[in-house]
């Protein structure tokens, strides 16, 4: 996408996270934010980004109308649709970070809350583009996983597994990675959704796994926007969520080195991603989810990927 589309989107669709939050189904939560998201690109002249027009085959019951030719409808008294250039069906796996960590928020809604939205968003996506969609939520276990399929049903049961809380309390960032580069042999996508708030020693040895398959990897970092700056006032008793251990901390004399920490472990897990050719993106929680999506296209678009499902009026 260009920076001119990209700025269409931004501008004319965004929907605040809390009022997406507010609705209590996650289907319909990803739905809202796709349907705002292509709305943002209807509205602006950049109609039909990353698409090219191939042909027309005949229009069949159930076909979406906002695909079919009505100048060839006006011409020729038929109705056709139009086709486009399409790649290979991708095979996508989510990895959602379902660890105690991501239930913390400093607003009305949790990281988990936001992520699994994320999540969900992009598999409403990639289903809508008839793209095969898996999922495995980890913390310091693997717990639910779905293989990446694209039948009738599939994404319902997607988004329950997605809509069960936290069950877990460490995160272990090792054990999803091993365990789908074990399942998964054809090339496919893989996108890594959590804060990422573990250790690192042997991130980069386990995404090396998949990477050297031939797996394109993402990764989502998700944070509440108080754990950029610590921006905490009073001396407080504060809980580790992972650990329970019950910590007494000034943040006025705290928040230098818990900057100064935060900054390191981020700075090594773009080194290890940059190592590996593996893309980073950060979100808090209080960016508009229209806007996640559309990072997720543009590297999409990077690695040389069509964004299909729109179209460009006919010559």
């Amino acid at each position: 996408m260009s920076a001119a589309e990209a700025q269409s989107v931004t501008r004319g669709s965004l929907v605040d996270p809390r009022s997406i939050m507010a609705v209590k189904n996650l289907e319909l939560r990803a739905r809202i934010v796709v349907e705002g998201f292509w709305n943002g690109i209807h509205r602006s002249p950049y109609h039909g980004f990353s698409v090219e027009f191939t042909e027309y085959r005949a229009y069949s019951p159930g076909d979406d109308l906002r695909y079919l030719d009505w100048k060839l409808l006006g011409r020729s008294d038929r109705l056709y649709i139009k086709k486009f250039e399409d790649e290979t069906n991708l095979r996508c796996y989510l990895l959602a970070d379902n660890s105690r960590s991501m239930t913390f928020g400093s607003g009305d809604f949790t990281k988990a809350d936001y992520a699994n939205t994320l999540a969900a968003t992009i598999a409403y996506f990639l289903n809508q583009q008839g793209d095969a969609v898996g999922l495995l939520k980890f913390d310091e276990e693997l717990r639910d996983y779905l293989p990446a399929r694209h039948r009738h049903g599939h994404l319902r049961q997607l988004m329950h597994a997605l809509e069960k809380p936290a069950a877990g309390t460490r995160t272990n960032l090792g054990a999803p990675l091993r365990r789908i580069s074990e399942l998964v042999r054809k090339r496919g996508l893989v996108v890594l959704i959590s804060d990422l708030l573990a250790p690192l020693d042997d991130l980069e040895a386990n995404l090396s796994l998949l990477t050297a398959r031939g797996h394109e990897v993402v990764v989502f970092q998700v944070f509440d926007p108080r754990e950029l700056d610590f921006g905490f006032d009073a001396a407080s008793q504060f809980i580790d969520l992972e650990t329970g251990q019950d910590l007494y901390i000034d943040p006025r004399q705290a928040r230098s080195e818990y900057r100064r920490r935060f900054d390191a472990h981020n700075a090594a897990l773009d080194g290890i991603c940059g190592r590996l050719g593996v893309s980073v993106a950060r979100f808090t929680t209080d960016r508009a989810l229209q806007s996640a999506l559309h990072d997720f296209l543009r590297e999409r678009r990077r690695l040389g990927r069509v964004v299909r499902r729109q179209s460009t009026p006919a010559a």
